[in-house]
């Protein structure tokens, strides 16, 4: 976490100096907003498009639930595709298609899991309508998902979710660069649905309780299985949780539930590891090496035996995924209306 960060969360009293900043910020966004409105849907645009995004910066949780969204929509019938910015990615060119194999310095590391993950049509591009039209016009489907992008308004929607981190909220309240809000907090009114990563009960009445679980550790360089619960590595280890994501307090948190000591390691989000990251870091390896799914999968060429990948499971409530499904449906059927 950067020191800008750390302040917001904690509320540092000099933030108040970047108010006017913020203000600007606040101005320029609901700008590009209200040019959104006025905009008429492309023609190439017949499908429904749903944006998973959040309004604070750092991570919330949004990757996880665009491919469990993905995930529930081909399970119904569906054939989903899914847009992204490619944050991390350095293509050639764009837009770009990504498969689960291609290399996550040119596609970004969060593109390349959820091809991995979904097994849908995933595109990059910084321009996301561009990566949109590119999807579209190589690909037979019929709902898009963009993976971030509630603030990408040159993108149109249809439906909206906003995922937010029950441990971090909202941080001072402000916006950037006086606190860690992309768009003020009223702006979860406007959203079809908020989404909440544990503990909904802060939030408000509309939020809907997300859990995401630990359930096994695979290994990543010979694919075998063990069960998060337990016991899973020989006592007298020491976890070396290594990671490079928005909130690695979350997963710290999670593996200080198991009966090891553990050594952390924290790069920064996004982080493009290489082995000299390892051994200058004092990385032991014969103690064991815990790693994201997102971070693992730019880890995959130089992992060894000791490399572990903590595999998490997705939990959303029935409900929610039946109302998500039918609001999909009726945008579908729309559309088939107007052609």
């Amino acid at each position: 976490m950067s020191f800008l960060e750390k302040a917001w969360y904690r509320k540092a009293g000099w933030l108040i100096a970047l108010w006017p900043l913020s203000i600007f910020f606040q101005l320029l966004v609901s700008f590009r907003r209200w040019l959104q409105r006025i905009y008429s849907r492309p023609e190439h645009i017949s499908v429904p498009i749903v944006v998973v995004g959040n309004i604070t910066a750092g991570g919330t949780g949004k990757t996880p639930l665009t491919i469990a969204l993905a995930r529930h929509l081909r399970e119904k019938g569906f054939h989903p595709g899914i847009i992204s910015r490619g944050y991390g990615g350095n293509a050639a060119s764009y837009p770009m298609s990504v498969n689960a194999n291609d290399n996550t310095t040119e596609a970004g590391d969060e593109p390349v899991m959820i091809a991995a993950a979904t097994d849908c049509p995933v595109v990059v591009d910084p321009d996301r309508n561009a990566a949109l039209q590119h999807l579209l016009s190589a690909n037979d489907i019929d709902v898009v998902i963009s993976d971030d992008g509630l603030q990408h308004y040159k993108l149109c929607r249809d439906i909206e979710i906003a995922v937010v981190d029950a441990q971090r909220l909202f941080g001072n309240g402000m916006c950037f660069p006086a606190g860690p809000l992309r768009e003020p907090i009223s702006r979860l009114d406007s959203v079809d649905y908020v989404v909440v990563n544990g503990d909904n009960s802060a939030i408000n009445e509309r939020a809907i309780a997300m859990g995401i679980e630990p359930k096994i550790f695979l290994n990543m360089a010979n694919g075998e299985k063990r069960p998060f619960s337990g016991a899973p590595f020989n006592m007298g280890s020491t976890l070396q949780a290594v990671c490079g994501i928005g909130n690695p307090e979350k997963f710290f948190s999670v593996l200080e539930k198991l009966p090891y000591p553990i050594d952390r390691f924290s790069f920064p989000d996004h982080y493009n590891f290489t082995i000299e990251d390892f051994l200058n870091a004092g990385i032991d390896e014969k103690q064991p090496i815990v790693m994201t799914e997102k971070d693992a999968i730019k880890c995959k060429t130089f992992a060894k035996n000791n490399y572990w990948c903590l595999q998490v499971e997705l939990n959303l409530p029935d409900f929610f995924l039946n109302e998500f499904t039918k609001k999909v449906k009726g945008f579908i059927n729309l559309s088939d209306q107007e052609i």
